[in-house]
């Protein structure tokens, strides 16, 4: 039976590269066929990434079936995964994020969650000296997976290693690593042809902090013009979107990849309490710029409080 390899919903780049690497390296080296999907459309970002590197887009799955075999990579969040995905057979989590629990298996797995900016540095480090029998595009694929999701070293996820890796990569394919990463942030920015439900979407994650259901939503940017320019439709769309999503609020920061900064879209008076209750700032619009704010891993979702 072939195993699936996915990660998260609303897939970014390391959950779009991330299953290609990992089902490579299980079928090409491990003997074990694998094949990768996602759980929804990539995002800009993500498809510039799979075109970049001439790697085929892959299959798109609503929902998996009882008994079938399952990686998952980037998340080990329920909320994150395909309904029943506990009467999968889960072989195994490779991880970067904390662990949120609720996860069930048939019997014992393989779990390796590490403090690294990116699962695709984790699987660097797995697949050991397998990494030079690696594709162009394998390789591709993980340069470009750190370089996302470290904001090519600006977010304070990243660490000496998430580094090392990379520049390693990069040489190894002759890629400079900074017109590699323009590129990749100039399609994450490119928004024009979204909704606002889809951009408040895109790179989404629910949370419960302090009872409430909260929808987390970043955007990566260096453009946040093009998006703040769209504050009151987007404000507007969050209505909707929480009321769809089972959510109370939806939250929205718009990091600036350039200036290293958030700005939080503040619709009302709950997110303003959020925001006052959370980060030393004091709101007196619909919108407030905290600096030094990049990741949602590591510095929003930790100082979340309601």
């Amino acid at each position: 039976m072939t195993t699936k390899v996915f990660g998260h919903k609303s897939p970014d780049t390391d959950s779009t590269g991330s299953p290609i690497i990992w089902a490579w390296y299980m079928t090409e080296v491990l003997g074990q066929p694998a094949k990768p999907v996602l759980l929804g459309e990539p995002n800009t970002e993500a498809a510039f990434v799979l075109k970049h590197w001439d790697l085929p887009k892959p299959e798109i799955i609503a929902g998996v079936e009882a008994g079938e075999k399952v990686v998952i990579v980037d998340t080990n969040n329920p909320a994150e995964l395909p309904e029943g995905i506990n009467k999968a057979d889960i072989l195994a989590i490779i991880d970067h994020h904390k662990l949120v629990g609720g996860l069930e298996t048939k019997g014992p797995i393989d779990i390796t969650i590490r403090p690294l900016a990116c699962t695709a540095t984790i699987m660097f480090d797995l697949m050991g000296e397998a990494v030079a029998t690696a594709p162009r595009g394998i390789k591709g694929a993980m340069l470009s997976c750190i370089l996302s999701d470290t904001l090519e070293f600006r977010s304070p996820t990243t660490t000496a290693h998430d580094k090392a890796v990379c520049e390693k990569l990069a040489a190894d394919l002759g890629v400079n690593i900074a017109e590699l990463a323009t590129a990749m942030f100039e399609a994450k920015s490119d928004v024009s042809e979204f909704s606002d439900a889809e951009l408040l979407r895109m790179d989404s994650k629910e949370y419960t902090v302090d009872g409430k259901e909260l929808r987390v939503s970043v955007l990566e940017t260096t453009a946040p013009k093009l998006i703040l320019d769209r504050k009151d439709s987007l404000m507007a769309s969050m209505v909707d979107v929480a009321k769809e999503d089972g959510a109370d609020q939806v939250l929205l920061f718009v990091v600036d990849i350039l200036k290293e900064e958030a700005t939080l879209l503040v619709p009302n008076d709950f997110v303003k309490r959020i925001a006052e209750a959370s980060f030393p700032c004091s709101v007196t619009g619909d919108t407030v710029v905290l600096p030094g704010i990049m990741s949602r891993k590591k510095q929003i979702i930790p100082a979340l409080k309601v």
